[in-house]
């Protein structure tokens, strides 16, 4: 539920009246008796640490966002503590990815964060979507690209991807459940997300509500409040939408720099809906974090380019974004799910893809026993190394983590490859 600034109450004016005469006509004054109170930040709550540390990088200054996902804990397999169920229970506005990423708060999100505001950041405007690679063994990316820009525009759409794009209200006629079962017929949908009840689930808004108004269908008079009818009809079809994309789309979309700054435009967005009072703060620290993401990004995109076309093996495919954006060469993942450990036929395909292929590196993770790696590389003579595709086991939550998050990975991927890992 969105929060409004707080408004000075009749019976604290008249005492503030009051305080202002004194006995025999002698006037005391009492600063800021008048004042309106300062309105407090909302209560946010974020799932995973990347998105955790945008979103406070936006509330600096303001308020502190509370973190799920910590240590060295994996969203796959993360089961809520007592303490993440009371945050839950008084968030204003909870950040996540979306449907199939963070599937530990499907439940909790409408049984204990029922009056918040729920926003799927997968929707954001200017997030590009990877289909899912399946299979676990891929085709190496063509890396014949002639710039940056053309990597930006057109390869993303080349590789598959699409950009999440807000549909016009009018369009929000189809049930949800319909909508997410014919999208995604293996999913589990048996959640009722009515936008029309409290804690609606939406996928984000864009930056800037009033400029991007008419391209969304919403007019110049777009309201992000429950009440709005068009709104909530919109709401609906985003969850519709996001549901089918948790079963089409690779949801570790955090890796590509260019989708962290589209996310920031939504939490800026989302955040001064919520908190006018403060809107100015959120838009100003958005604006550093994107300048910010853009020098993050062209660091990444020299110190990845000499070792873009050499094999690698993953533990599970979390990096189909970074392998994307700056044309890696990722061939093969140990797991196709992390939830489970991979069976011996399917050791042998991956050992097979590394002698195939020539992958001379096999990357594990932090939160998963490394056994099954050692067993992999064993008397191949290929090196090993450790990619983390959260960050939350080895840097403390807040604003610079996603920037640690992404030179640790670059760092880790030049190391091995170019090696010296």
């Amino acid at each position: 539920m969105r929060r409004t600034p707080k408004t000075v109450s009749r019976r604290g004016a008249a005492l503030a009246a009051a305080c202002a005469i004194g006995l025999g006509g002698l006037v005391v004054s009492v600063p800021g008796a008048m004042a309106e109170a300062p309105s407090p930040p909302p209560s946010v709550v974020v799932s995973i640490a990347p998105v955790h540390s945008l979103v406070a990088g936006v509330m600096a200054g303001v308020g502190e966002p509370t973190l799920l996902v910590k240590g060295g804990a994996s969203p796959h397999t993360y089961a809520l503590k007592p303490s993440d169920a009371a945050a839950l229970s008084g968030a204003q506005i909870v950040f996540r990815i979306g449907p199939g990423l963070e599937t530990f708060l499907d439940d909790p999100l409408e049984t204990l964060a029922r009056q918040a505001d729920v926003v799927d950041l997968a929707g954001a405007p200017g997030v590009r979507l990877l289909p899912l690679r399946e299979g676990g063994i891929w085709e190496a990316h063509d890396h014949g690209h002639e710039d940056g820009d053309a990597h930006a525009d057109g390869d993303a759409h080349a590789h598959g991807a699409t950009e999440a794009k807000a549909e016009p209200a009018d369009a929000a006629d189809h049930d949800h459940e319909q909508a997410a079962a014919a999208a995604a017929p293996d999913a589990d949908h048996g959640h009722d997300h009515d936008a029309a009840a409290d804690g609606s689930v939406h996928a984000a808004a864009p930056a800037d509500a009033h400029a991007d108004a008419d391209a969304h269908g919403h007019g110049d008079g777009h309201d992000h409040g429950h009440g709005a009818p068009a709104h909530d009809a919109h709401d609906a079809h985003a969850t519709a939408e996001a549901h089918a994309h948790a079963g089409e789309h690779d949801m570790h979309l955090w890796l590509d720099p260019r989708n962290a700054a589209a996310m920031t435009r939504a939490i800026v967005a989302t955040l001064s809906d919520a908190d006018p009072a403060n809107a100015d703060r959120y838009g100003e620290n958005g604006a550093a974090l994107e300048a910010r993401l853009a020098v993050l990004d062209a660091r990444l995109e020299t110190e990845l380019a000499p070792v873009r076309a050499t094999p690698f093996i993953v533990f599970h495919d979390a990096y189909q974004y970074l392998d994307a954006r700056y044309d890696l060469a990722a061939v093969g993942a140990i797991t196709v799910s992390p939830d489970r450990a991979p069976g011996a036929q399917r050791m042998q395909e991956v050992r097979a893809t590394i002698a195939e292929r020539g992958a001379i590196c096999v990357f594990t993770e932090p939160q998963f026993e490394p056994r099954a790696v050692s067993r992999l590389v064993e008397d191949t003579g290929v090196r090993t190394g450790v990619l983390d595709p959260d960050a939350a086991a080895a840097h403390a939550p807040g604003p610079d983590l996603y920037f640690e998050l992404m030179d640790d990975l670059a760092a880790s991927l030049v190391a091995c490859l170019g090696g010296s890992g």
